[in-house]
């Protein structure tokens, strides 16, 4: 297949998944059998972090006036009644911390599960009934609005989260790292739902939170892989106009599609929920597993 084509294709994909709660690693594992991409080579290990970097850059685009607003308000908040460690952006901080040093602890398991088929099947499944059954126990609270008494929601909105809340949404994303087939997007989101965070809230604050997490995750590889360091060592000095052009595709689709899909996936969340990305996780799983199975 052409380069260039085969970039178009791969920044589609990287768009779609990236913030969807179905787990990019696996669609990634599947475009490289379907496609005969090797992406355990070098460059198109660097290729994966280049398009990746396009998709997380849409955020601060997408949320620039609230990212304004938040600035603005900073420390005490738009009601007075925030601080220097509870204000929204602190509570990022807070999570992306938590989550960072466990994952640099443990980048060896990591590693070494991403190759795993069985544990991104396994993944997948268990975290598609997890998403079902959260969004399920909330459903009638969302129904009801948070102007309704009583209710599994406490929080409705990101701007008056705890730091208790950011504090075990943080925990839940290290699992999206130790366990390829969570889903990054899939653990915060339910694990701000079971901290009792509205569907939009638990979502707003997992797009905030990805973008410290995967800034730092895959501009740190980057650097070292052009650099020639690292356990990638691709050297930018070794990549040819060709291989750039290859690069410029990637990022700039997987930006323009990511856009596309967080525009989207914000406001389906709010009329509709999570549970058809719950059923999806759950047959995707478990065909990941019959196809793990037959390859053992």
């Amino acid at each position: 297949m052409n380069d260039y084509l085969l970039s178009a294709l791969l920044g589609v994909v990287e768009g779609l998944t990236e913030f969807l709660p179905i787990s990019l690693t696996v669609y990634l594992r599947i475009s490289e059998a379907l496609l005969h991409v090797d992406l355990s080579d070098h460059y198109w290990k660097m290729y994966t972090i280049v398009i990746q970097l396009g998709a997380i850059l849409c955020l601060p685009i997408y949320f620039r006036e609230r990212i304004a607003k938040f600035l603005k308000s900073f420390p005490k908040g738009e009601q007075g009644d925030r601080n220097v460690l509870t204000y929204p952006l602190s509570l990022v901080c807070i999570a992306f911390v938590v989550t960072a040093a466990p994952a640099y602890l443990l980048t060896k398991v990591i590693g070494k599960n991403l190759e795993n088929l069985t544990v991104m099947g396994v993944s997948l499944l268990t975290g598609g009934v997890v998403m079902w059954l959260v969004d399920h126990w909330n459903a009638k609270s969302e129904a009801a609005g948070p102007d309704a008494a009583g209710g599994c929601i406490r929080t409705w909105t990101m701007d008056v989260m705890g730091v208790g809340q950011a504090i075990w949404i943080g925990a839940c994303q290290i699992l999206s790292a130790v366990f390829p087939g969570t889903s990054r997007s899939m653990a915060t989101i339910a694990g701000g739902q079971l901290a009792g965070m509205s569907r939009a809230a638990a979502l707003e604050f997992s797009f905030f939170l990805s973008i410290p997490t995967m800034v730092v995750a895959t501009g740190s590889q980057l650097l070292k892989a052009m650099t020639d360091k690292g356990e990638n060592p691709a050297g930018a000095a070794r990549i040819d106009g060709h291989g750039w052009i290859v690069l410029a595709i990637g990022f700039a689709i997987s930006f323009v599609v990511a856009y596309a899909s967080v525009a989207w996936f914000m406001a389906w969340v709010r009329r509709h929920g999570f549970v058809p990305f719950a059923v999806y996780r759950v047959v995707v799983g478990a065909l990941v597993l019959v196809f793990a199975t037959k390859l053992l």
